[in-house]
């Protein structure tokens, strides 16, 4: 997974675990998420380390949910997956030799980093239990079972 889609897919897997009182394997997920079970494992020990979820082998085993989502912000998740940028705008040229490209590169990362300070600040203020009540009135609106809304990836 790209880090710039490691946030959305892992909140993606963290609602489902936090509705559902059930643990997930990592072939689950990955059929979830599209992926490998390996890049799964992989990003969800970020999650354990940070305390969200737990892991179990063997039968019956997988990943659970066993935090409270009233704590966790998309920011702490973001940074639990490992996620480095937030936005990449610019060359990726640290050092260019074209001046025009040196000047362009500078503006960009200016207007970028105040960009991503506003973001940070953003996913700090939101929770997963946020994000769960918000999925609820979907829910109710089109008349799903709270805890079997159509999956769609």
């Amino acid at each position: 997974m790209r880090g710039d889609s490691r946030l959305s897919r892992m909140l993606h897997v963290l609602l489902h675990m936090a509705r559902h009182n059930t643990p997930f394997t990592s072939e689950q997920i990955a059929k979830m998420l599209g992926t490998n079970p390996v890049v799964v494992r992989r990003t969800m020990a970020g999650l354990r380390e940070a305390g969200f979820v737990s892991s179990e082998r063997g039968r019956g085993g997988g990943w659970s949910f066993v935090s409270d989502p009233t704590t966790i912000t998309l920011l702490d998740v973001h940074r639990s997956v490992g996620a480095t940028d937030v936005i990449a705008l610019g060359s990726g040229d640290s050092d260019p030799a074209c001046g025009v490209e040196r000047v362009v590169n500078h503006a960009l990362a200016e207007a970028t980093g105040e960009a991503e300070a506003i973001l940070l600040r953003r996913l700090g203020e939101v929770t997963l239990a946020e994000l769960s009540t918000q999925l609820d009135a979907i829910c109710k609106a089109e008349g799903w079972d709270d805890q079997h809304a159509p999956h769609q990836g």
